[in-house]
C-alpha cells in the first residue's frame, strides 16, 4: 500500500484483513509515513494524514502523536483544516493534557471570528474539553455570545455555559441573568438549552433556585404552547410536539415545586393537562407522561393529581414494551409507602407480570407485590406468591422465600396459617432459605402449643415424601423428637388419621442419618431427635442405643461427640436421662431475631436441664456437660465472683447448707455415702423449707471439672477438687438465686 493512499483508500484495506495481525501491520506502516509527513511539515497533506490518524485512534490504537499537529491546525486560517484540528483536539486531547493549554489562545480568536461555523467550533471544542482554567479565562466570552443575535450560536453558547457551570460552579452567577432571558426565545434548540442551563443553576445552588421559581408562570406557559399546538413538521416526534423540550421543562418543574406549595399550585393544572391529552400509545408520549408522573409525585400536587399518576403507571402495566413496564414498577415501588391504597388498585395487573418472561420484570414485580402485602390481602395475595415461587427462576427464589417469611410474620392471621406457609415454602424452595429460618420456625413452632400435634404430624409426612430440602428436614427432625410421644399417640383431630409405629419413626431418621443428600447439620439433629425418642417410646430403646453407638467413631467430629456423650448417658447416667431430655422450654423471640444458626438450636437440644423460665447471664451458667464427660476443657470459673464458701470441716460429714450459700431460707446438710468406690463418691444434699412461705421451683446444679471424673490409684494423694453448686426457687411470686464454690472436699471423701 502506498504511504500517500487516501483515507477512503486506508479503510477499505484495513476492512478487508483477514487478520487482526495483518490490520495491526496496515495500521502500523500507516503511522509511519503519517509520522515521516508530520516531520516534512507537509502542510497541503496535513489535515488529510490527521484524518486518517483519527480513524485509527477509533480503531483503539495509539494517535498520541498527532496531538501537536491539532494544535497547528486550529490556528490555521483555513476552515476545512479548523474543523479537522478542533475534531482532532476533541478526541486526542483532554483537560489533563498540557497541549490543551495551547489552544486556549485560538479558541478565544475563534469566538470573535466573524464566521457563525469557526464560532461553533470553538464552543464545542470547550464545551467538550475545556479545563478548569481554560473556562474561567474564557467565561466572559461565553457570556457575551449568550447575548448574540444569531440563533445558532446562542444555542451553542447556552451548552458551553453548562460545562463551565459544572466545571467552575462559582461562574454560575455570571450566566443567571443570560439564562432568564434565553426563556422568551422562540428557537427551540436555544430554548432547550436554556432550560438545561437553568437547571444546572438551580441544583447547584439554592439562592438561584428560589430566583428561578419566580419563572414557574413563564415555564408553565411554554409547555401549554406545545402541548396544545398544532402539527409542526420540524418538531414533531411521533405526533408529539417537541417531547424533548417537554421532557426537560418538566424535569426543571420538579425541581422548582419540589417542597415549595406556592409553585405546586402553580403547575398542577398544567400537569393534569399533560396527563389528560399525551397519547401513550407512542413512545414519545410515554417519556412525556413518566416524566408528568415524577414530577407529579416529587412535588407538592393534589391527591386527585397523585390518584391520576398511579393510574398512568398502572396503564405503563399493560404496554408491549417490557422496558415501559420496567419503569413502570420501579415507580410504583417509590411511592407505594405513601400512596399504598392507589397502588392497590392495580394488584392484579402487578401479578400478572409475575409471569412475565424477563427477569428483570419478574424482580421488580416480586418486589412490589410483596410490598403490597396487608393484613387485608394476605391469604389471597400469599396464594399468588406461593405459586411464582414455584415456578420462578433459581436466581429469584431466595429473594422471593424471604420475602414471603418477612410478609407472614408481619401479617400471619394464625399460628396455623403461619406454620403452614413457611412448611410450604420450605417443601418447595427449603435450599435457597437463609440460615435463621430453621430456629425461626422452631421458636415459632414451640410457641403455638396447641399445634405441637398438627405440626408434627405434618412434618413427619413431608420428612417420609422428600429428605433433600435440608431445612425442612431439620426442622421435621427437631419436632419428631420434642414431640414425638404426641406423633406416635395418632389422635390429632386437625390432620387425617395416620397411624404411625415406633418402628416407623425410628426409620425415617434413620433414612435422614444414612442418607447422602444429608448435611452434617442434618445428621446431628437426627441424632438428637433419635436420642430425645429414647424417653418417648418404650419399645425400641434398645434400637436407640444400637444407632446411638454406632456413630461414636463417626468421621464427623460434631456427629461423634455428640454419640459419645448420648452413650455416656445411656451408660452411667441413665437416671439423669430422662430430665436432660425432656421438652425444650418456649424459646424466648429475642434469643434468635432471625441470628441464631442452626448450630445454637442443635447447642440447646444438647444441653437441655431443667431450669426456670428466667434470662440469666452466661457467665453463671453451669456445664452440665462436664458431669457427662463430654469436655476435654476443667471449669472455669465464673467472672463474676462466687459467695465466699467456708471449706467443709475436715472432721465432720456434713456441712450446713446455711453456711455454703448465706440463704437463711433452708436448712441443708451434705452428706457423704459410704458406698463410694475407688473412681466415684455419691453426695446427697437433705434441704428443708425454715419459712412459712411456699417454695416453688427449687432446682439444684452442681458441677464439677473433667479431672472429677478421672480415676486415681489409691496409693496416690488424691488431688483437691472443686464443686460449683446453684441453687434457684421462686418464693412468693419472687425467683431467687444463689451460686457457691467448694474449693475441697472433707477427707471423709476419700479416707
Amino acid at each position: 500500500m502506498s504511504p500517500s493512499v487516501r483515507l477512503q483508500e486506508l479503510i477499505r484495506v484495513i476492512r478487508s484483513a483477514r487478520t487482526q495481525c495483518e490490520e495491526r501491520g496496515v495500521i502500523q506502516r500507516e503511522c509511519a509515513a503519517i509520522r515521516e509527513q508530520f516531520r516534512q511539515n507537509d502542510n497541503g497533506g496535513r489535515s488529510h494524514n490527521l484524518a486518517k490518524l483519527l480513524y485509527v485512534h477509533m480503531l483503539g490504537y495509539p494517535a498520541h502523536f498527532g496531538q501537536m499537529e491539532c494544535v497547528r491546525l486550529i490556528a490555521s486560517p483555513r476552515y476545512s483544516e479548523k474543523r479537522i484540528g478542533y475534531l482532532g483536539a476533541m478526541m486526542l486531547l483532554d483537560e489533563k493534557q498540557d497541549a490543551s493549554l495551547l489552544i486556549t489562545n485560538s479558541i478565544k480568536n475563534d469566538l470573535s471570528h466573524s464566521s457563525q461555523y469557526v464560532q461553533s467550533l470553538a464552543l464545542c471544542t470547550l464545551a467538550c474539553m475545556g479545563s478548569a482554567e481554560m473556562c474561567r479565562d474564557l467565561a466572559p466570552e461565553i457570556e457575551r455570545l449568550l447575548k448574540a443575535s444569531n440563533s445558532y450560536i446562542k444555542k451553542k453558547a447556552t451548552l458551553c455555559a453548562v460545562h463551565i457551570i459544572r466545571k467552575v460552579p462559582e461562574l454560575g452567577e455570571m450566566f443567571t441573568p443570560s439564562a432568564h432571558s434565553l426563556l422568551s426565545e422562540k428557537n427551540h434548540g436555544v430554548l432547550h438549552g436554556a432550560v438545561v442551563l437553568i437547571t444546572e443553576l438551580c441544583e447547584r445552588n439554592t439562592q438561584t433556585l428560589d430566583n428561578f421559581r419566580k419563572a414557574v408562570p413563564e415555564l408553565v406557559q411554554i409547555m401549554k404552547g406545545l402541548v396544545m399546538s398544532g402539527y409542526s413538521p420540524e418538531h414533531n416526534v411521533a405526533g408529539i410536539s417537541d417531547p424533548f423540550l417537554q421532557v426537560r421543562i418538566l424535569r426543571l418543574l420538579r425541581i422548582l415545586g419540589r417542597n415549595n406549595d406556592r409553585a405546586s399550585d402553580a403547575m398542577n393544572d398544567l400537569l393534569a393537562q399533560v396527563a389528560t391529552n399525551t397519547d401513550s400509545t407512542k413512545t414519545a408520549g410515554s417519556a412525556v407522561l413518566y416524566e408528568t408522573v415524577l414530577t407529579v409525585m416529587d412535588i407538592r400536587s393534589e391527591s386527585g393529581l397523585r390518584v391520576l399518576a398511579v393510574n398512568i403507571l398502572g396503564r405503563f402495566l399493560l404496554n408491549n414494551d417490557r422496558n415501559i413496564r420496567y419503569i413502570s414498577m420501579t415507580s410504583l415501588l417509590k411511592i407505594v409507602q405513601t400512596d399504598h391504597n392507589a397502588v392497590q388498585r392495580h394488584r392484579g395487573t402487578i401479578v400478572d407480570c409475575l409471569k412475565d418472561q424477563d427477569a428483570s420484570v419478574q424482580r421488580r414485580a416480586l418486589e412490589l407485590s410483596l410490598a403490597l402485602v396487608s393484613s387485608v390481602n394476605i391469604r389471597s395475595l400469599m396464594k399468588e406468591l406461593l405459586l411464582f415461587l414455584s415456578t420462578c427462576p433459581p436466581e429469584l427464589r431466595a429473594h422471593a422465600a424471604s420475602g414471603i417469611f418477612i410478609a407472614a410474620e408481619k401479617y400471619a392471621p394464625s399460628q396455623r396459617w403461619h406454620i403452614d406457609t413457611i412448611l410450604h415454602v420450605l417443601t418447595t424452595a427449603g435450599s435457597d432459605v437463609r440460615d435463621e429460618t430453621v430456629p425461626n420456625l422452631i421458636q415459632l413452632i414451640t410457641s403455638a402449643s396447641e399445634l405441637h400435634c398438627y405440626t408434627v404430624h405434618k412434618l413427619y409426612r413431608a420428612l417420609v415424601t422428600d429428605i433433600s430440602q435440608q431445612p425442612l428436614v431439620q426442622v421435621a427432625c427437631w419436632c419428631i423428637g420434642e414431640y414425638g410421644d404426641l406423633l406416635l399417640k395418632g389422635d390429632c383431630e386437625e390432620t387425617e388419621p395416620v397411624q404411625v409405629t415406633e418402628d416407623d419413626v425410628l426409620d425415617a431418621l434413620e433414612t435422614v442419618l444414612q442418607s447422602h443428600m444429608s448435611s452434617p447439620a442434618t445428621r446431628a439433629f437426627a441424632l438428637t431427635a433419635t436420642m430425645k425418642l429414647s424417653t418417648r417410646i418404650t419399645e425400641n430403646v434398645d434400637r436407640i442405643r444400637s444407632i446411638v453407638s454406632i456413630y461414636g467413631s463417626c468421621i464427623d467430629v460434631e456427629l461423634q461427640q455428640r454419640a459419645v456423650e448420648y452413650n455416656a448417658l445411656f451408660r452411667k447416667y441413665d437416671h439423669m436421662r430422662a430430665a436432660v431430655l425432656e421438652r425444650m422450654p418456649v424459646i424466648d423471640k429475642g434469643q434468635t431475631n432471625g441470628e441464631m444458626s442452626a448450630n445454637n438450636i442443635k447447642d440447646l437440644e444438647q444441653t437441655d436441664v431443667k431450669i426456670p423460665e428466667v434470662p440469666l447471664p452466661s457467665n453463671q451458667v453451669c456445664d452440665l456437660l462436664d458431669l457427662l464427660g463430654g469436655s476435654e476443657e476443667p471449669l472455669q470459673p465464673s467472672q463474676a465472683p462466687p459467695s465466699s464458701v467456708p471449706t467443709p470441716s475436715s472432721t465432720g460429714t456434713g456441712q450446713d447448707l446455711l453456711d455454703l450459700l448465706g440463704d437463711t431460707t433452708f436448712e441443708g446438710f451434705w452428706r457423704f455415702c459410704s458406698d463410694r468406690t475407688e473412681t466415684s463418691v455419691t453426695v446427697s444434699l437433705l434441704a428443708s423449707n425454715s419459712t412459712d412461705s411456699d417454695i416453688t421451683s427449687f432446682s439444684l446444679q452442681a458441677a464439677v471439672p473433667k479431672v472429677g471424673s478421672t480415676s486415681y490409684p489409691t496409693t496416690t494423694k488424691p488431688v483437691n477438687l472443686k464443686m460449683r453448686v446453684r441453687v434457684s426457687y421462686s418464693s412468693q411470686g419472687s425467683f431467687c438465686q444463689d451460686t457457691a464454690q467448694i474449693d475441697s472436699f472433707p477427707t471423709t471423701a476419700w479416707s
